[in-house]
């Protein structure tokens, strides 16, 4: 048995599929790191346990979209399981902004 080496998967995505489902599984990580960074400020979160609220949204986000790839990544998109477990740095950052927005107005007076 050969096995199949990665250039040869790439060649059979079809790259508007792929442009498809990257744009989606963006839009889901913003809409996820955006939910979780309003939960945190909410909760009055501060320091490591907003950043373990982050990753924790960030790796169930990812393990829905797993099992919703019916565990084979690859088959959906270039980047494999990376692609799915990659937060993105302008997440990171969405999640900041609204984490810092929500504490500051439910805790305004604390």
């Amino acid at each position: 048995m050969s096995t199949a080496h990665p250039e040869s998967a790439a060649q059979l995505l079809y790259p508007p599929n792929v442009q498809f489902n990257a744009s989606r599984i963006y839009t889901i990580k913003f809409v996820s790191a955006c939910f979780a960074g309003a939960v945190a400020g909410t909760l009055g979160l501060e320091s490591w346990l907003g950043f373990g609220l982050f990753l924790l949204s960030t790796l169930l986000t990812s393990a829905c979209l797993y099992v919703k790839c019916k565990a084979k990544p690859a088959k959906y998109m270039a980047g494999g399981f990376w692609e799915l477990v990659n937060p993105g740095q302008e997440n990171m950052f969405s999640f900041l902004l609204l984490w810092t927005l929500f504490y500051g107005i439910v805790h305004v007076y604390d």
